[in-house]
């Protein structure tokens, strides 16, 4: 490629374009604008093929320190993902704790591909003119509605005047929460109702709801179990109650439209090994479950306990589906809340040709 582009600018150095001696200097000027655009447009794509060509150094990976995040955990743990991108190609892991800050991050391109919720999700597809895609999913459902010890809480149309916890507005539990409420007749007092939610990370929500400073909480597995057995918190709505029985999304995965055109092979890797993982959790779910808690032990300092383990998977689906469906519903109630300014336009949030391409090739079946 270089030295195709060395002989055309010494094709222009040099003179060597043969204009008509005879014609007018317009027509000189014009052909001479002509050629010397058409060689600058053939070096343009000749600059192009080259740098889509140069290889990768180091991917970014963005994840949370959480058993939702289960694919990514494993990947961390056994290597094969990293085996898959070959030695030239090094992982870089970015962990997160909260949604918003990952949206910071792939908006600012330090980050090229992310397990995140999907609410977070909606936010930076619409933040970034869509310039954020969902490539797959990662885990559906995951969460429950809990109340304190002894709070007279029995259904949903029992958090009248109550103060009920989720982990961070915006996200996959505050979203399905507002529906709740709103499809039993309560509403946000932020917006004039009677149902006070509050922000407050996962472990402060314990902390909280042990006290008693709140009445109830919506949180995320492994949470949801550890508020049962730690404060003894008692669940009003499992996972299959909270919305759409479960089929809702609490993790996917998305990646800057940029890099995925730079660098489709490295994403056919990347979910290809997803789709690999997903099927070694659910085929093989002690081994993974010790696989996870060794990363969870890693990152944060302390595992989980084997009875906390079984009781949040039998309450998470490990699945390489988005919903797609759930999430254009989730979009309409991001809208609604205010955490999006306008209208999502969720046509081109979704590219799964990767993930079609690795079900296809595993034998499962593709998702429309």
């Amino acid at each position: 490629m270089r030295m195709a582009r060395k002989r055309l600018l010494r094709l222009v150095g040099r003179n060597q374009i043969n204009i008509n001696k005879g014609e007018g200097s317009e027509v000189k000027k014009i052909k001479i604008g002509v050629l010397l655009s058409t060689i600058i447009f053939t070096i343009g794509i000749l600059s192009g093929c080259e740098t889509k060509s140069e290889k990768l150094s180091q991917v970014k990976i963005a994840y949370f320190g959480n058993i939702t995040h289960s694919q990514a955990l494993l990947q961390r743990d056994d290597g094969s993902l990293q085996k898959a991108l070959g030695s030239n190609t090094k992982i870089k892991w970015e962990k997160f704790s909260a949604g918003s800050a990952e949206v910071e991050s792939l908006l600012a391109g330090e980050v090229d591909i992310g397990y995140i919720g999907p609410g977070p999700a909606i936010n930076a597809y619409t933040k970034s003119n869509g310039d954020i895609q969902v490539i797959a999913g990662a885990a559906d459902a995951g969460a429950i509605l809990v109340s304190k010890k002894g709070a007279d809480i029995k259904s949903v149309k029992d958090l009248k005047n109550k103060r009920v916890a989720i982990p961070q507005y915006g996200n996959t539990q505050d979203l399905t929460l507002r529906i709740l409420l709103y499809e039993n007749g309560l509403k946000d007092r932020a917006k004039g109702g009677n149902v006070e939610i509050v922000e407050a990370e996962n472990s402060d929500i314990k902390t909280l709801l042990g006290k008693g400073s709140i009445d109830a909480a919506l949180v995320p597995e492994p949470w949801g179990t550890r508020l049962v057995n730690e404060v003894k918190a008692k669940v009003v709505l499992n996972y299959e109650d909270i919305w759409r029985k479960g089929q809702y999304p609490t993790a996917i995965v998305v990646a800057r439209k940029e890099f995925v055109k730079a660098h489709p092979d490295i994403v056919e890797k990347f979910v290809k090994n997803l789709v690999e993982e997903t099927n070694k959790v659910n085929s093989n779910r002690d081994n993974s479950e010790k696989a996870i808690n060794r990363q969870l032990k890693e990152i944060t300092g302390k595992g989980l306990s084997k009875k906390i383990l079984d009781s949040s998977f039998e309450r998470i689906k490990v699945t390489n589906n988005p919903e797609k469906d759930a999430v254009l519903d989730m979009a309409n109630w991001s809208f609604k809340a205010g955490f999006i300014k306008s209208k999502a336009d969720l046509k081109d949030m979704f590219n799964l040709s990767f993930l079609n391409r690795a079900l296809k090739e595993s034998g499962k079946a593709e998702i429309k």
